[in-house]
């Protein structure tokens, strides 16, 4: 038996699904308080455990618009990847893709640029791609290894948290965060457009792709002639009659997601960078995916569609809230901060928070979720260090995505698109893991 087939069997009798995970580590940051932290004086005549129910309760509402800021970021992100201009590209590319190296590496290249922009817009493109690139060789009988491909289409997931949709680095930038009071506001010249962080992206558009060409050279290719293509919803032939020509006019949808548009241009210009990074960005999403449909209709129908994918955003979100709501509200921070900084230096924190980061998103798999859970430890051990709270949120963030190539939650979406299963691509997943890691790990030492 295979390595990733030893890891699937292995994972599906551990893991339970991400709704039950986050369910048991809200009972394990319970017992964690119960055993690490005690009630504050003048509250004994109250239970501890009633209290600490009561932290939880207060923290599960306190990230309640930043869960719907991350929803709105996958749904929209998705619906682009459904335009008429990103079919247009996706053609465009095609005709390169015609042997496994160059379709590895090119579906690796455009993945981690559109991931790098949003990470919605990257996991549905990339599956999308993926997918073309495997109908285009069947039909035109070029031999390729599609799970290499398809673990291509996933690659932006590993890149997404240093791009422009990376929900530690935009949420720090504003004060809709649970580490403001004690950091403040951390602006984006200092964690995405840092030269750390433009190093390393540089480097992952280089690497991974040559990475994946290589390996891609090496293998054998697999049979996907019964591959037919991918239809989506159909559309009604008939011309539209009556109240459904204003469903369907391209002039207003043109002229309401153009005024978004220009209107968010107009304040860009006049008041430099803006308030709520994360606003900004579903405010540009929503009128450019409204503008390039074309049809309020069709726009209507792509996000019934993509909406489904953010289910797990809706319910897991505030849960995790609550848990960071217990570490905060009990002490408990400041044990566990107390511990790492015990056992760290200036040098070797960064590292730590890396790894640690990597294991928490095997269970925990939101970057949203995560920065609730581990952003508040991070600050408070950082401090002591003297380690700048940009590069730890980095560090938090180069983490939360490096193991998303082993964790299979966010390939859903791709592995429904491209008809593979998670045991075909993940060798091929792990490879792109250890590269990023070691890149990674480089630019943290390096900076």
């Amino acid at each position: 038996m295979s390595f990733s087939e030893t890891f699937i069997r292995v994972a599906k009798n551990v893991l339970p699904m991400p709704m039950t995970i986050a369910i048991l580590l809200t009972f394990l940051a319970m017992v964690l308080a119960m055993m690490l932290t005690g009630p504050q004086p003048g509250t004994e005549d109250i239970p501890y455990w009633v209290q600490i129910g009561s932290f939880w309760e207060h923290g599960f509402w306190d990230l309640l618009a930043f869960s719907m800021q991350m929803m709105l970021i996958l749904v929209l992100g998705h619906v682009l990847a459904l335009t008429k201009p990103a079919d247009f590209l996706i053609r465009q590319v095609l005709g390169f893709c015609t042997t496994t190296p160059k379709a590895a590496a090119i579906v690796t290249f455009v993945t981690v640029v559109t991931g790098l922009l949003n990470w919605g817009l990257g996991l549905i493109f990339g599956a999308i791609l993926a997918r073309k690139v495997g109908e285009h060789a069947a039909a035109n009988r070029y031999e390729i290894n599609y799970p290499i491909v398809g673990a291509a289409g996933y690659s932006g997931m590993m890149v997404w948290h240093g791009g422009l949709s990376g929900s530690a680095p935009l949420t720090v930038a504003g004060e809709n965060t649970i580490v403001y009071d004690e950091i403040g506001i951390i602006p984006l010249s200092e964690t995405l457009f840092s030269p750390m962080n433009l190093v390393m992206i540089a480097a992952l558009l280089v690497i991974l792709p040559a990475a994946m060409a290589w390996l891609g050279s090496r293998l054998e290719p697999t049979d996907i002639h019964d591959l037919h293509p991918h239809r989506g919803a159909p559309h009604r032939e008939q011309p539209p009659t009556g109240a459904a020509r204003l469903d369907e006019s391209p002039w207003l949808a043109w002229v309401f997601g153009g005024g978004i548009l220009a209107l968010a241009v107009f304040r860009l210009a006049t008041e430099g960078e803006p308030g709520n990074i994360l606003n900004f960005i579903n405010f540009i999403l929503l009128g450019l995916g409204i503008f390039l449909f074309g049809n309020l209709k069709k726009y209507v129908e792509a996000v019934e569609d993509a909406i489904v994918g953010a289910t797990g955003i809706m319910l897991q979100f505030p849960i995790y809230a609550g848990i960071a709501g217990i570490i905060q509200y009990s002490g408990m921070i400041d044990v566990i901060s107390g511990g790492i900084t015990s056992i760290s230096n200036t040098a070797t924190y960064p590292l730590y928070t890396l790894v640690s980061a990597a294991i928490v998103n095997v269970f925990v798999p939101s970057g949203g979720g995560q920065l609730a859970v581990q952003g508040p430890i991070i600050v408070e051990a950082a401090q002591p260090l003297g380690v700048s709270y940009a590069k730890s949120i980095m560090a938090m963030s180069y983490g939360d995505q490096l193991t998303n190539m082993m964790q299979p939650f966010w390939a859903l979406p791709l592995l429904g698109i491209t008809r593979l299963t998670a045991q075909e691509i993940l060798p091929y997943t792990l490879y792109l893991m250890f590269i990023g890691g070691a890149i990674f790990t480089v630019g943290l030492l390096v900076f």
